[in-house]
């Protein structure tokens, strides 16, 4: 499964305003609803309960929100860049302001879990990070996103 796959240009804000971990989630079921046609407050319940269960800030300033949301047909990934980093109990206790968050179908299982695994695995790249940060649009984001998710040839 390559990020390409699962990430659509149009599911990527660069310039979200918030100021809790709450209105980030609520960034995500928006984008989510106006992209995959969900229910903005289904997937924003969803995310809810699984950051209830246990903070999904994985450190370095990302966090990886993710949920199993009724209506998908497959894995959909939503990433935001917020200007003013968040705190979101992250392990490190560091705020956030890369997110990737990852929607599910229900069915998913072990799909669900490689997605997860995947994206945890690319953002642990610091100089990924720092570029995802200096990108100026949309399709930069995209680029850089993608781009880290396939591999090299030797």
């Amino acid at each position: 499964m390559q990020i390409g796959d699962i990430l659509d240009r149009s599911a990527i804000a660069l310039r979200v305003s918030a100021t809790d971990k709450r209105q980030i989630l609520a960034h995500v079921a928006e984008i989510a609803a106006r992209n995959f046609g969900l229910d903005a407050s289904l997937v924003l319940d969803a995310l809810t309960e699984r950051e209830n269960a246990g903070s999904t800030g994985i450190g370095h300033g990302v966090a990886a929100p993710h949920a199993r949301v009724e209506g998908l047909d497959r894995i959909h990934g939503v990433f935001l860049r917020v200007e003013q980093p968040v705190e979101f109990d992250a392990i490190d206790d560091q705020p956030v302001d890369l997110i990737f968050a990852l929607l599910a179908p229900p069915e998913a299982g072990t799909e669900h879990l490689r997605a997860l695994a995947r994206v945890s695995r690319m953002l642990r790249s610091a100089d990924l990070r720092e570029h995802l940060r200096q990108a100026r649009s949309q399709d930069a984001l995209y680029a850089l996103l993608v781009q880290e998710a396939t591999p090299s040839a030797a």
